[in-house]
C-alpha cells in the first residue's frame, strides 16, 4: 500500500525547501534580488547623493533623519552587532536598511573601502533650507566660518566640532567643497546634525564676527554671543582680506611662545568650549 506521506515527501521535492537542512532556497534568492536592486540603486544615484562612509557616518545620518536612499555592507551580521553596541536606538531602522552584497561588490562601489565595510546613499540637504536656518533670528548658537580651508579632513573634523557643541552651521568660503565625501567622512556624518553651507563672505549671515588672529585680543577676556560668526582663517595663509575687513573683533586664542599655531579644528574646539562656558553649549540629557 502506498505510504501517504510518500505524496507530501514529493511535494516538498517540488516547493522551494531542501529537507536535509531546514532552508528555504528563496531566501537566498530574495536576498540576491536585494543585493542587485541595492547596487543598481547605487550606480543610478551615486552622482548626486552624498556618501556616508562607514558605519559611523550611517548611524549618525539616521539619527539626525537623513533620507538614506540605499544602505549596503560586505557584513550585514558585524553591522547590525555593531548597532547593538553602540546605536541601539537606530538599531531596526539600520536593520531595515542595511542589504549585504558581496565584499568585492561593496569595495567597488566606495573610493576608499571603509573598516566597517559599511557605505550608504543620502539626499542633500536643500540649500535654501539651509540659507534659511542660517539666516533666522535670533539665534542662539554661533556659527562657525572657514574662511578659504584647504584640507578635507580638517573640515570634516570642524563640523563633527560643530555638531557636538550645537553651533547653528557651518559656512566655507573658497572652493573647498564641504559636502565632498572625505569632508562627510571626516565628520563622520555628522553634516546632517548641523546647517553645512558654502557662501561668499558678502553672503555670509548676519550676526557680529569674531575672527580668530594672532594679533587679537585675548579670547578669555570676551564673552561670544550666541549670535556670533566665529572666523577661522586657512591653514596656510589665514583670514583674507574680504573676512578681516567683515570682522567685527580679533580674538587669539591662549599659546605658549615660540609656538606657531594651533591644528584648525584645535582652534575651532577652543573657541567653541569658550563660547560653552557660559553657558552656551546644549545640555547632555
Amino acid at each position: 500500500m502506498k505510504d501517504p506521506a510518500d505524496d507530501h515527501d514529493r511535494a516538498d521535492d517540488h516547493d522551494g525547501t531542501d529537507d536535509r537542512d531546514g532552508t528555504d532556497d528563496r531566501d537566498g534568492t530574495d536576498d540576491r534580488d536585494r543585493a542587485t536592486e541595492a547596487v543598481g540603486t547605487w550606480h543610478r544615484l551615486a552622482g548626486a547623493a552624498v556618501l556616508l562612509d562607514g558605519f559611523h557616518a550611517l548611524k549618525h545620518a539616521v539619527r539626525f533623519r537623513a533620507e538614506v536612499l540605499t544602505a549596503v555592507t560586505g557584513d550585514r551580521r558585524a553591522a547590525l552587532a555593531l548597532a547593538d553596541e553602540l546605536a541601539p536606538d537606530v538599531r531596526d531602522t539600520l536593520d531595515g536598511l542595511l542589504v549585504e552584497v558581496p565584499e568585492a561588490t561593496y569595495r567597488s562601489l566606495v573610493p576608499r573601502p571603509h573598516p566597517t565595510a559599511v557605505a550608504a546613499l543620502a539626499v542633500r540637504p536643500s540649500r535654501e533650507a539651509g540659507l534659511r536656518a542660517l539666516a533666522a533670528t535670533p539665534r542662539t548658537a554661533p556659527v562657525v566660518v572657514l574662511d578659504q580651508p584647504r584640507n578635507l579632513g580638517n573640515a570634516g573634523a570642524v563640523i563633527r566640532l560643530a555638531a557636538g557643541f550645537g553651533a547653528t552651521g557651518v559656512v566655507t568660503t573658497g572652493t573647498l567643497d564641504p559636502w565632498h565625501p572625505t569632508v562627510v567622512r571626516g565628520g563622520a556624518g555628522l553634516h546632517f546634525a548641523t546647517v553645512v553651507e558654502r557662501m561668499t563672505v558678502a553672503e555670509l549671515p548676519s550676526g557680529p564676527v569674531f575672527a580668530l588672529d594672532p594679533e587679537g585680543e585675548d579670547i578669555r577676556g570676551t564673552k561670544l554671543p550666541g549670535d556670533a560668526l566665529l572666523a577661522f582663517g586657512s591653514e596656510r595663509s589665514g583670514l583674507s582680506p574680504e573676512l578681516r575687513a567683515r570682522a567685527d573683533h580679533l580674538v587669539s586664542l591662549p599659546m605658549r611662545p615660540q609656538v606657531s599655531s594651533y591644528n584648525l579644528a584645535t582652534s575651532v574646539a577652543m573657541t567653541l568650549f569658550h563660547w560653552s562656558a557660559a553657558g552656551g553649549a546644549p545640555v547632555s540629557s
